[in-house]
């Protein structure tokens, strides 16, 4: 059952986030996407189509967290059941005391032969102390609070869509 891509970092964050919470003593929660096929979850307790599910070892029994699927057993209103979650259906892990963690986008679902073009794969910005963008594009969108040259009205010329700037990373203090 191979739900996820053979490339996605989903599954090794995921293990990696786990083991830290539990490190730190934090009670580890998954949300699921309830809805995704090849989910095994109680549906009672499904909300919205999503579910919280606790991780931590007092609550779940035979814990895996496989590339392709994470499952456990584990009784919910006093009823054992084995839970199964495709990688793919995994939608955030974080801990319950303080909500640190990660959600975990959309990612495309491409053929085995398939790769993304130079054109459609992100770029990285690299990041200074001072939280500025470092990039040799950055100099062709305005920074903050400014306005591009010869703009007309709300920072833009008439005629003109308004410009979408590159993501960057930006380090706070």
């Amino acid at each position: 059952m191979s739900t996820s891509r053979p490339d996605s970092s989903r599954p090794y964050l995921a293990r990696a986030l786990y083991q830290w919470l539990l490190d730190n003593e934090l009670t580890p929660y998954i949300v699921v996407d309830a809805e995704q096929p090849g989910v095994e979850v109680p549906r009672q307790f499904v909300q919205n189509g999503q579910i919280v599910l606790n991780l931590s070892p007092g609550a779940v029994r035979d814990l895996f967290m496989e590339n392709d699927a994470l499952g456990f057993s584990a009784r919910f209103g006093g009823q054992p059941m084995r839970v199964m979650v495709p990688t793919s259906a995994l939608v955030a892990i974080y801990a319950r005391e303080n909500g640190v963690g990660m959600v975990f986008g959309h990612e495309p679902v491409l053929a085995a032969d398939e790769a993304p073009s130079d054109d459609e794969a992100p770029s990285l910005t690299s990041v200074e102390g001072d939280g500025e963008a470092s990039d040799t594009s950055a100099s062709e969108a305005p920074g903050e609070g400014e306005e591009p040259q010869g703009s007309g009205q709300n920072g833009k010329q008439e005629g003109e869509p308004p410009r979408k700037r590159k993501p960057s990373l930006r380090v706070i203090k």
